[in-house]
């Protein structure tokens, strides 16, 4: 097949719609969180092992760093939290139009971006 057409690999000209920029963030994500699961492992032992090994716990919280990746860490798990409602939802045959596909992606972002802002204020 001797196909003419012009082919452009280069990723930072090409206009995504939201909904690619939904699922690929979804499973972006999915894999943080993966690589996030020690911390938070980490985290719920020193919880569990001892008073003294959770007051300490308490008092590494305080630091602005601390709260700043667990907000991180919170903002991935809430985004990959809505997104796969998102599928679950499509999965039972709602919003599998085009329109509805972008509608549910910009929700998507809406929701969790005020949910992002929610865990900060708890947090901070």
């Amino acid at each position: 097949m001797n196909d003419k057409r012009p082919v452009n690999l280069d990723l930072t000209t090409i206009k995504f719609p939201v909904t690619a920029i939904a699922s690929i963030t979804h499973r972006i994500t999915g894999v943080a969180l993966f690589f996030a699961l020690p911390v938070l492992l980490w985290m719920m032992d020193r919880s569990l092992a001892s008073p003294e090994s959770f007051a300490d716990l308490k008092q590494l919280m305080t630091s602005p760093l601390v709260k700043l990746v667990v907000w991180a860490i919170l903002a991935l798990l809430l985004y990959h939290l809505v997104a796969g409602i998102r599928h679950l939802i499509m999965d039972n045959g709602v919003g599998e139009t085009l329109e509805g596909g972008r509608r549910g992606a910009t929700a998507t972002f809406v929701i969790t971006a005020v949910l992002i802002l929610l865990a900060g204020g708890w947090i901070w």
